[in-house]
């Protein structure tokens, strides 16, 4: 048996365990308050639309992030009340393991909650070409995991057959966001589903839509169109150009689920992270797959249920997660760390290959 708060192998504080970490909150018009279903304290009257769950963002954008730089606090032991950056300094290749950082060890992942009361704006990521010639746009590959769904709501998503720049162009100078809505595939939100938006694929968040959102760490976007007139809220500025040139005109890939009578699937593979769904039994110990010869850092959202986190060998101290919580478990303890739910529990778990 497994004990729930076995000692660490060391009594540093330098000594590496997993960590968990304060949500960073962002209120957005098109918001909401389900939210607190995933045990986030929301402000009575707010519209919260974000929860940023492990950031390490140097800056970010005036109309995304909010302007400034965004950087994870981490929750539980030593390091408590430290931003991410401190693990990163401290514990470096013990961290990291095979994984690239990002420039100057900045932790190379973007994990948040989004609930769209209303529809997000239409928009594309910078491509790598876009990003090799224009400096300050950053790559930006991300996956949404639907969690909830209002009836009917929808995802919009990749291009139409056949739909060419030039008819992107066209229904862009008309004004009408019918029109380019129009250009658009339409998939229907389902729980459970998983849908990878590699960068240069044009699509919207719509409203009604609860997602897990995993994503290379950039906050670079260009809006095509904001919804402003449906909604009567301020519209933000259009980067028609620049997502012209970054947009892929080709039909999106189709959304991924977990296979009836399965217990695990591999959502999204890139070169910068792969994601899996993992459901995991009561009291069952559950070994974190490695996915190298030598281990990378892993990131676990429990979306449902309650779990811990074990060291097998007595490595680091049982770290409970509840649900809506992120862990993220350091390279060195891979191969160590048990995972063990209470309930049935389900897990996003994500090995982070890096930039």
């Amino acid at each position: 048996m497994i004990p729930p708060n076995a000692a660490p192998d060391a009594t540093s504080h330098a000594a590496v365990y997993p960590l968990l970490f304060e949500p960073i909150l962002k209120e957005k018009v098109w918001g909401g308050r389900r939210l607190e279903g995933l045990g986030k304290r929301l402000t009575p009257g707010t519209l919260v639309g974000e929860s940023w769950e492990l950031a390490d963002l140097g800056s970010t954008s005036a109309s995304g992030g909010g302007g400034g730089a965004a950087h994870s606090i981490v929750l539980n032991g030593p390091l408590a009340g430290q931003p991410i950056s401190a693990a990163c300094a401290a514990w470096g290749a013990s961290l990291f393991g095979a994984c690239r950082p990002a420039p100057h060890q900045a932790f190379p992942l973007l994990v948040k909650y989004l609930d769209a009361r209303e529809h997000l704006s239409v928009q594309v990521h910078p491509s790598i070409t876009y990003c090799r010639e224009h400096p300050g746009a950053h790559l930006k590959t991300e996956c949404w995991y639907v969690l909830d769904a209002e009836p009917d709501s929808v995802i919009f998503k990749g291009v139409r057959k056949g739909v060419t720049a030039a008819d992107f162009r066209a229904a862009l100078s008309t004004g009408s966001g019918e029109a380019v809505v129009d250009l658009l595939e339409r998939v229907p939100a389902i729980p459970g589903e998983c849908h990878n938006l590699p960068s240069g694929t044009v699509h919207a968040l719509g409203a009604g839509v609860l997602v897990a959102e995993i994503q290379t760490p950039s906050d670079t976007t260009f809006r095509v169109y904001d919804w402003a007139k449906e909604y009567g809220r301020k519209g933000r500025e259009l980067h028609v150009e620049p997502s012209l040139a970054c947009i892929q005109f080709e039909e999106a890939r189709d959304a991924t689920r977990l296979p009836p009578g399965t217990d695990r699937t591999r959502h999204v593979a890139t070169g910068y992270f792969d994601i899996d769904e993992i459901r995991l039994a009561p009291g069952a110990p559950t070994p974190l797959t490695i996915e190298s010869a030598e281990p990378r850092p892993q990131v676990l959202m429990l979306l449902r249920g309650c779990a811990s986190l074990r060291s097998h060998a007595g490595k680091f101290p049982g770290v409970a997660i509840a649900q809506g919580q992120t862990a993220l478990v350091p390279a060195s303890l891979i191969s160590d760390a048990l995972l063990v739910a209470e309930r049935d529990a389900t897990v996003l778990r994500t090995d982070v290959r890096g930039l």
